[in-house]
């Protein structure tokens, strides 16, 4: 399932964001020379990804404040309620976990 097709299938709520992760599929080279290969992943708690789709914004005193955050933005984040749609994989997480906009 694409992307565009995610955000056609699933619109989230209030503030809630849809991630597809993204992973790092290139080698890293310490500067003495040692390769770590991809298959070795350091869990540091934030994960990258991009989103999909992005709900209309939480409500505070009666007015919509819509999110910081658009559909195709590369961002950090730390957890989320993971779903499985099609063969892909996505994270659906309130706004306040982002932790960054990778620009």
């Amino acid at each position: 399932m694409k992307s565009s097709d995610i955000s056609k299938n699933i619109q989230p709520l209030a503030d809630r964001i849809l991630i597809k992760e993204t992973t790092d599929s290139s080698e890293k080279k310490t500067s003495s020379g040692i390769i770590i290969p991809v298959t070795v992943k350091e869990d540091n708690g934030a994960r990258q990804g991009e989103v999909v789709a992005v709900g209309p914004g939480r409500t505070e005193n009666g007015k919509l404040i819509p999110p910081s955050v658009h559909v195709g933005d590369k961002v950090l984040f730390s957890w989320g309620d993971k779903l499985k749609l099609g063969d892909e994989e996505l994270h659906l997480i309130r706004e306040s976990e982002i932790l960054a906009i990778i620009k």
